[in-house]
């Protein structure tokens, strides 16, 4: 029955044919494509001059890129940390049934509203040593004190961090929020009656039923730091020197402003992989899920009547 209800309404396959083609046509074959090109010498425009993995080996001993792959483990673990932490905290305050609760969600949903370029500029202009924190704390007579992450090598990646972080927060507290609005009432009713705190509710019961939200927020959150650009850019341009270079940076000033579209190419492919792994393991997951849900389905449904219930 659930079979011939899914292929009962070929209307449906018909009405979604355009986005099947965009998908196969734009997003399929273009990666081929790349993967295709990282194999080649091409350099202003595409050739098909096979060298095999001379552009990977090159790659690997780029310092810039080096750097860059660096600088994405630093970002990704620190910006996805606090990104889940405040945005779990955010959601347990959210869920508290404050007032003006509308309010607040779009106070805090508004920074992944705006484009990265604006965030960016926004943060560069506060780490500004002469227009931003430093600048107005001197002028109220703290002379001594000094805000400029972004002018040296060691810290300049950590501003962009803070502004990566005031970024994200806010669409992870959404997405935890709906996890947390989705737990059954009599969890929070049991919990109370044993007598346990709030806080320990939260964290040791509600917390790991939430698994599915925290996914969905881990796995958005490591495609946009893999493929962060617009950040880097209106913040640093990868500078002060290469301190806050990035593989997205990397790739698109080898492409465009280096004319080497064989060593960019190798590079793009390298950002493509570690997303592929996180979508195969997201989907392993829920495949394994799915799995001990319908084998336990089954043996419930094997047993006889009475030793079902009893089993359930």
């Amino acid at each position: 029955m659930a079979k011939r209800r899914r292929y009962a309404n070929p209307m449906a396959l018909l009405g979604l044919s355009p986005m099947i083609a965009t998908a196969v046509g734009v997003f399929v074959i273009c990666i081929i494509y790349s993967i295709v090109l990282s194999f080649t010498n091409s350099r202003l425009l595409p050739s098909f001059d096979f060298i095999g993995w001379q552009q990977y080996e090159r790659l690997w001993t780029t310092q810039r890129w080096l750097v860059s792959v660096r600088n994405i483990w630093l970002f990704g673990v620190l910006s996805i940390g606090f990104n889940m932490i405040f945005g779990y905290l955010l959601a347990v305050f959210m869920d508290q049934r404050i007032k003006a609760e509308d309010t607040f969600r779009t106070i805090f949903l508004y920074p992944f509203a705006m484009s990265l370029v604006v965030t960016g500029l926004v943060w560069q202009w506060i780490m500004d040593p002469n227009l931003g924190l430093q600048a107005a704390m001197n002028n109220f007579g703290f002379e001594n004190f000094r805000f400029s992450p972004l002018t040296n090598e060691t810290t300049a990646i950590y501003g962009v961090i803070v502004a990566g972080v005031w970024n994200g927060v806010g669409v992870t507290m959404a997405i935890l929020l709906a996890g947390l609005r989705g737990v059954d009432e009599e969890v929070w009713k049991a919990a109370r009656v044993d007598g346990i705190p709030p806080w320990k509710t939260y964290l040791f019961i509600v917390l790991p039923m939430m698994r599915g939200a925290f996914v969905t927020a881990f796995v958005l959150q490591c495609v946009g730091v893999v493929r962060v650009f617009d950040l880097i850019i209106a913040m640093t341009q990868g500078g002060p020197g290469i301190a806050t270079q990035m593989p997205a940076v990397f790739v698109i000033q080898h492409i465009t402003g280096r004319s080497n579209v064989g060593l960019g190419m190798a590079a793009a492919a390298m950002m493509l992989l570690p997303i592929m792994i996180l979508v195969g393991l997201q989907q392993f997951f829920a495949w394994r899920s799915r799995r001990k849900s319908v084998s336990a389905t089954t043996v419930a449904e094997a047993l006889p009547q009475g030793q079902g219930v009893a089993a359930k």
